[in-house]
């Protein structure tokens, strides 16, 4: 039976495709919303009812505001800066991408069972998910050319990261507390691309990360 945990780690799993097989950065923006939202919502379904009280929802709703509203909207404003529209020429086509991402999807799989953790069905879901969104977040870091695609993968790796220790702990509180400094780290890097993706398109009149082998001592 499919019960609501479920649904959003499909939601996520669909959100690591999407984003492998988009070009436009406005919908790569978009698709790191919805999936900051989502993995903000694994944490709370996780939880034991009334477990963690008004802390852990505490937790959520600042988790969930970053994620899926702050964040995004940093990177919405360093779209909207240089002027980007879409990843032209990207190192693996959108197709291939694709296709990569239903492989992780079947390594995720493969991997989890071999292995061997005794986890309950949700659990064991959870941990394909992490591992695709991990993988996939790798992916994209290496296999694009914009530095605002790179900064999404890295923030898709970093999900993915969250959701591997939803699903190794049980201690979804502490889990809370260490994802909080992990999003401080974050949010700076985001602030601190958004700085340096604005020097780069001055420079360059482009954000690809290629033109960088141009520079000269």
């Amino acid at each position: 039976m499919f019960t609501s945990i479920n649904v959003i780690l499909v939601l996520t799993l669909l959100s690591v495709l999407l984003s492998l097989g988009s070009s436009r950065m406005m919908a790569l923006v978009k698709i790191m919303a919805l999936q900051g939202a989502m993995v903000s919502f694994t944490g709370l379904l996780l939880e034991p009812h009334g477990s963690s009280g008004n802390i852990g929802l505490f937790f959520f709703q600042v988790m969930l505001l970053v994620k899926g509203a702050l964040i995004p909207g940093l990177l919405y404003l360093a779209v909207t800066k240089v002027a980007i529209k879409r990843e032209v020429e990207p190192i693996i086509g959108y197709h291939a991408s694709l296709l990569t991402g239903l492989g992780l999807i079947l390594l995720s799989v493969y991997i989890t069972g071999r292995l061997r953790l005794t986890l309950p069905g949700d659990y064991a879901l959870l941990l394909i998910t992490a591992i695709t969104t991990l993988g996939g977040g790798l992916f994209l870091m290496m296999s694009r050319t914009k530095a605002i695609t790179q900064v999404i993968g890295y923030l898709m790796l970093e999900n993915g990261i969250y959701l591997v220790g939803a699903a190794l702990t049980k201690k979804t509180h502490n889990l809370y507390l260490v994802e909080f400094g992990i999003l401080l780290d974050l949010l700076v890097g985001v602030m601190i691309m958004g700085i340096i993706l604005h020097n780069i398109n001055r420079t360059f009149d482009d954000v690809d990360t290629a033109y960088l082998e141009q520079l000269k001592d």
